[in-house]
């Protein structure tokens, strides 16, 4: 099957399940009687957890092949949104079995969705020689994947807490039905930074790889180009987040603030430059 088929056949069933989602946690959720709130909290049922995996198979098998099974490592800001939406969809799926978050899968699923076929449109650029070969250098990205993922995840929890607590005064008392269906508040809070925290871990080592590798082929520890000054901001900005949570117990609007901030300046050391390079300016 070439490869552009997958990308359409992933890409539409990632929508699908989006709208089924949507359907039946959103759409129906608004109108939901006070009786059937609590069959809103069931979580995810068997089929919809294996129909999750066929995208990802799909999806996880385009990204594998195309990144790392080739001989000439292709990457670009399509691969980094495609392989962030792939990973949060992932996490999403292995966070169900803890927390009924079925109203949060429209979203990650749509993006997904639009992700997808991505880098067939935009191919990016090869990665040749030392750079392909370098341990460092897929370690970095690796690990450069999975914190932009779980920033990625850690936005959509910190908008969709912010969206409830808003409803949840306006209404004086009542959330609704879409958000009942999530769990508390505070119990979401506790899990934004978690997440937050291990991202911002991950982050750190993909500093700290990205200098080895720099020492590696450029024989300086740390290059002083937009990338570095974004990623660095970035980092340093989820530093005085965790710290303001951990000494002052920043919590809500202020967190979101940061949070947003932060996952900004990430998005733009990397996709957003490459972006510009790639589609704007035209070069790979």
């Amino acid at each position: 099957m070439p490869d552009i088929v997958i990308h359409v056949v992933a890409s539409a069933l990632y929508a699908a399940l989006a709208l089924h989602f949507w359907n039946t946690r959103w759409r129906k959720s608004e109108r939901a009687e006070d009786g059937l709130r609590e069959g809103l909290r069931s979580g995810l049922r068997a089929w919809e957890r294996a129909a999750i995996l066929m995208p990802l198979a799909l999806h996880g098998g385009l990204l594998y092949a195309e990144v790392f099974a080739r001989s000439d490592l292709r990457f670009g800001f399509a691969y980094a949104l495609s392989a962030m939406l792939w990973l949060a969809v992932l996490f999403y799926w292995l966070e169900s079995f803890l927390y009924d978050l079925d109203a949060m899968q429209p979203p990650a699923l749509a993006l997904a969705a639009l992700t997808v076929p991505l880098p067939a449109l935009f191919p990016g650029s090869v990665v040749l020689g030392a750079y392909a070969a370098s341990i460092e250098f897929r370690l970095h990205l690796v690990l450069a994947m999975l914190a932009y993922s779980l920033f990625t995840i850690a936005i959509l929890h910190a908008v969709l807490m912010a969206v409830a607590e808003r409803r949840l005064h306006r209404k004086g008392g009542g959330a609704g039905t879409l958000f009942a269906a999530l769990p508390p508040l505070l119990t979401l809070e506790r899990l934004l930074f978690r997440l937050i925290g291990a991202a911002f871990l991950l982050l750190t080592l993909t500093l700290a790889t990205g200098i080895a590798f720099s020492e590696t082929l450029f024989g300086r520890a740390l290059r002083f180009d937009h990338k570095t000054v974004f990623a660095v901001l970035s980092w340093m900005t989820f530093g005085v987040l965790l710290a303001g949570r951990w000494l002052y117990g920043w919590r809500g609007r202020t967190a979101l603030r940061w949070t947003l901030t932060g996952f900004v300046l990430l998005i733009l050391a990397y996709v957003g430059s490459r972006f510009v390079l790639e589609v704007i300016l035209g070069r790979a």
